[in-house]
């Protein structure tokens, strides 16, 4: 499946961007390199690769013992308690009493 200028507009649209004509000759051309380039990694033998679970056990490893540089990594999970509705709204310049009231930044 190939990206079209069509599809480029659709999405500009959504995203309300708006793109030259050269601009949107590019995007075709990046995404289709994009999705190229996906489909050549589709193409390569995974069957033996074993899945990536996580990667801080990589940062911990004997190499790095002793160093400060990724010890964020091995934080404690805590839970710790969040602020109230009342603390949360206290300093808002605007509310209903329940949530932040904000101004409508998209236009149409």
């Amino acid at each position: 499946m190939k990206v079209t200028e069509k599809d480029v507009a659709y999405v500009a649209d959504l995203a309300n961007l708006e793109l030259t004509p050269e601009e949107s000759t590019r995007m075709v051309a990046d995404l289709n390199s994009i999705l190229d380039h996906i489909d050549k990694l589709n193409q390569l033998d995974t069957a033996n690769v074993e899945p990536l679970v996580e990667v801080a056990s990589s940062f911990t490893s004997a190499r790095c013992q002793g160093s400060e540089r990724f010890a964020y990594a091995e934080r404690a999970d805590e839970v710790k308690p969040g602020l109230s509705r009342e603390i949360a709204l206290a300093n808002a310049p605007d509310t209903n009493g329940t949530c932040f009231k904000v101004p409508k930044v998209i236009e149409r």
